[in-house]
């Protein structure tokens, strides 16, 4: 099966098990992740843009890339280039020791890019987080939206939860707990992901369009 024909089954599927959310998913039409296997440049732009609108992340990354000749410089050239360099281009100390470390996971293969399509979510978890920069959030938007998996259910973004907060009629905020619970009562899994790709629509709160505001 296809990933679009997926993407169409997980639209019927949450469709008919959770009656508040099939509305939203009429509304906004087809659910548009796009995998892809860029994953290295995924990972550097996602501690780049960290804390930032996406224009100003723009604007930084633009300046990165201009060191290395307009190209997505390689893993060897991130670790050698001078750390003002960086530094200069906008990006924070934190952030220069970060994109370094990731270059250093992926040189040495703790970081295995490789194979990762081909690990479990939990696997492809830990080796992420390992990196300093990358924590669970962000190791769940390279899952949904580099990976291409559908079973993920970012718990600690806070659209989700905004979202959750005004489809179910929450008196409160809901913790992760509540966010699985909600999950777990209407039925989404397998198909997680494109259900918070539609709650993220509800809000006009796509990570990929909107600043990142977790890691």
């Amino acid at each position: 099966m296809t990933f679009q024909a997926q993407l169409r089954q997980a639209e019927k599927h949450l469709i008919k098990n959770d009656k508040k959310l099939a509305p939203i998913i009429k509304s906004f039409g087809p659910c548009r992740i796009k995998p892809h296997q860029d994953y290295y440049a995924e990972l550097v732009g996602s501690i780049v843009g960290q804390q930032l609108s996406a224009a100003a992340a723009a604007a930084i990354w633009k300046k990165v890339l201009g060191l290395f000749g307009g190209q997505m410089p390689t893993p060897e050239e991130l670790i050698k280039i001078d750390d003002e360099k960086l530094r200069g281009c906008g990006l924070s100390w934190a952030k220069v020791r970060y994109v370094k470390d990731l270059a250093q996971h992926v040189l040495d293969r703790r970081l295995d890019l490789q194979h990762v399509a081909t690990m479990p979510n939990e696997q492809v978890i830990q080796q992420l987080t390992a990196v300093k920069g990358i924590g669970e959030w962000s190791a769940h938007m390279f899952m949904m939206f580099g990976l291409g998996r559908l079973d993920i259910l970012p718990v600690g973004d806070l659209g989700v939860r905004k979202a959750m907060l005004a489809l179910y009629d929450l008196e409160q905020m809901p913790e992760p707990a509540m966010c699985i619970t909600i999950a777990i009562d209407n039925q989404w899994h397998p198909y997680e992901s494109v259900a918070c790709w539609y709650l993220w629509q509800s809000l006009d709160n796509n990570p990929q369009k909107k600043s990142r505001h977790s890691s």
